[in-house]
């Protein structure tokens, strides 16, 4: 028995101070759970002020009514907590095992909602909720003994910046074309993905500057493709950020949860994988592993917004 459990602790790729990140990003959940439930009610509540809910975004007026409502200012104090636990997590372990641990805050966010709604959870949803989170645990389950962190490369850097500039660049347009009719389930994608990149960016970014300090800032010309990296991190997160708040004006807070817990870390997972190289020395059956998680994960989001039973009402309090 102990030559057995002494091979499966073999395979773990993880040291234990990257381990330390799992709890940190557990913690990070939690805040990102509270949070969305706390901005939430504060966008509905500016929405519910200025005539109700549209599909073409908050408007300026709203934005800044939002800084007036106290929950949502909580909410946002939450979620700053959640990046900074965030952060830390990836800083400690491979994007690919912390990311999507941040599924803990969808089912936190399902709880919670239903309560404070008094609508619960039909069957379809509960199954939904399943799916998401069974995908992103298979998903850390695999990562956690195939995947390793690597140094990051300045071409590495380079190509996530450039895909960056094409996902920003798609998003907007779409944005400004169709704005009147985009469904609730284009900001949460949009989110998701976007600060899937945020994620990612993070990474590169604290991968860097401990890259630099290594080499007692001797590089030449890194430091500027790095501050290039924090502009573009920036700007995904100021336009994830008010997809969040639009999809909060037309959808409920577990629906917005969900598509931020798992398409954000499918997204940041797959550019670890192939850009950045966590999983080059995975094997097949870990690369098909993923792939099915990830369909799991997403096709309950999707059910999920298609059946959750909240889209019929929405709780709007302070």
């Amino acid at each position: 028995m102990l030559p057995e459990l002494t091979d499966l602790t073999d395979q773990i790729t993880l040291t234990p101070l990257q381990a330390l990140g799992i709890p940190i990003a557990l913690i990070g959940a939690v805040f990102l759970s509270l949070g969305a439930q706390f901005q939430h009610a504060g966008v509905g509540i500016v929405e519910a002020n200025d005539g109700g809910a549209t599909r073409a975004g908050l408007s300026v007026k709203q934005l800044l009514a939002l800084l007036r409502r106290p929950s949502w200012v909580i909410g946002t104090a939450m979620l700053g907590l959640a990046v900074v636990f965030q952060l830390f997590s990836i800083g400690l372990a491979p994007l690919t095992v912390v990311q999507p641990l941040g599924a803990l805050a969808l089912v936190i966010t399902a709880i919670v909602t239903a309560r404070r709604s008094g609508i619960p959870l039909d069957a379809i949803s509960i199954r939904a909720i399943v799916f998401c989170v069974g995908g992103v645990a298979l998903f850390v389950t695999v990562a956690t003994v195939t995947t390793k962190t690597h140094p990051i490369t300045t071409i590495q850097l380079t190509v996530v910046l450039i895909i960056l500039a094409v996902v920003l660049s798609a998003f907007a347009v779409a944005f400004a074309l169709f704005r009147r009719q985009l469904p609730a389930i284009f900001y949460i994608v949009g989110a998701g993905v976007l600060f899937g990149f945020v994620a990612t960016l993070a990474k590169v970014v604290i991968g860097r500057v401990q890259t630099l300090i290594a080499d007692e800032f001797q590089s030449v010309g890194v430091e500027w493709l790095t501050i290039l990296c924090v502009i573009a991190l920036l700007a995904a997160s100021a336009l994830g950020s008010y997809f969040v708040q639009s999809a909060y004006a037309n959808g409920p807070p577990d629906l917005v949860v969900a598509g931020l817990t798992v398409i954000d870390p499918i997204v940041a997972i797959i550019i670890a994988v192939i850009v950045l190289g966590e999983a080059s020395t995975a094997p097949l059956w870990a690369i098909a592993a993923f792939v099915v998680a990830g369909a799991i994960a997403v096709y309950g989001v999707f059910q999920l917004a298609k059946h959750h039973p909240q889209l019929q009402g929405n709780l709007i309090s302070d």
